[in-house]
């Protein structure tokens, strides 16, 4: 990539991100995949780029974008979280949202939905930016044994870890839940579940790559890491339509949001099945592979900058 891009959140480090980085996030592994440089979006930059791209922190979306544009030709924002998660600010935030994504010359934004809701919303061109993984500290694992379910998320309506948690059952074997940030009191009391302790990106890769399952019927869309990295591994996910990497990747484990019936019926089926489940999981690899690869994530972004920057 010719073009100097630089990303802007809210995060403390500096510089680039190495291809070893053992925490490599989605936003890590887009800065990562462009050779872009990071800056703490209170800070100046170091040099002038050709474009920067803006992470608005959740908890504190009242930023000026003009106060970057003299360090770079166009400002794109990218969208965080799922597309209506600014709509929970006071009144006098949501505006200042709003007004922000105004200044931007463009957005990326996650999914297709996403895609349609901001041009709505702001009339302004978007790009999808899809999440993308680095694999060259993962990409030689050693054959797990696959075993056991995991469920994407805890116990929230944010992460929909209750009804993930109940079509697991269907698979008649242990089910493992990471421990995320929005985990609430008492979810160790429950039958059959496993938490699985914090860990970085790389150990993550590592633990997941054990597991036969996925369930993740979570209706906050937005990166669609979890389906992603079941992909990677072959590990069938079910979850929801509306997020491209569940689409595009899990195509026969996707139902309609709240399609609890059908999420039972493909687990069960994945469970007693076993050429359902080998299509299923030969299918994940090779669509992760064919969509998900880095060498065309860099193809779709050489193209995005030929049409905004040169």
């Amino acid at each position: 990539m010719t073009n100097k891009i630089i990303f802007f959140t809210e995060g403390q480090y500096q510089g680039e991100v190495a291809r070893n980085h053992p925490n490599m996030r989605t936003e890590l592994a887009w800065m990562c995949a462009l050779g872009a440089k990071h800056c703490n979006i209170n800070k100046p930059p170091d040099s002038h780029y050709d474009l920067g791209i803006v992470i608005i922190p959740k908890n504190n979306p009242q930023f000026n974008i003009d106060s970057l544009k003299q360090y770079c030709d166009k400002i794109a924002v990218m969208q965080e979280g799922p597309n209506w998660y600014w709509q929970d600010y006071s009144l006098d935030q949501q505006i200042w949202y709003f007004n922000t994504i105004q200044e931007a010359d463009f957005m990326f934004v996650h999914n297709k939905f996403d895609k349609k809701y901001y041009q709505g919303l702001t009339g302004k061109k978007c790009h999808i930016l899809p999440s993308l993984m680095i694999e060259d500290s993962v990409k030689s694992l050693p054959k797990a044994t696959s075993k056991g379910v995991i469920i994407g998320g805890n116990f929230c309506s944010w992460y929909g870890g209750f009804d993930s948690y109940i079509i697991a059952q269907e698979l008649d074997c242990q089910i493992h839940i990471p421990s995320m940030g929005r985990k609430i009191e008492g979810e160790e009391q429950m039958e059959r579940l496993s938490h699985l302790p914090y860990m970085n990106w790389v150990e993550w890769i590592k633990t997941l790559s054990g597991f036969k399952y996925g369930v993740h019927l979570m209706r906050t869309h937005a990166a669609g890491t979890f389906a992603l990295n079941c992909g990677f591994l072959g590990i069938p996910c079910i979850g929801y339509k509306g997020l491209d990497t569940q689409e595009l990747i899990h195509s026969e484990c996707t139902v309609d949001i709240g399609d609890l019936s059908m999420a039972k019926s493909i687990a069960r089926t994945l469970k007693f099945d076993e050429s359902f489940y080998k299509r299923c999981s030969e299918n994940a690899k090779k669509r992760y592979e064919t969509f998900y690869n880095e060498e065309l994530w860099k193809s779709k972004m050489e193209s995005i900058m030929k049409m905004e920057i040169e």
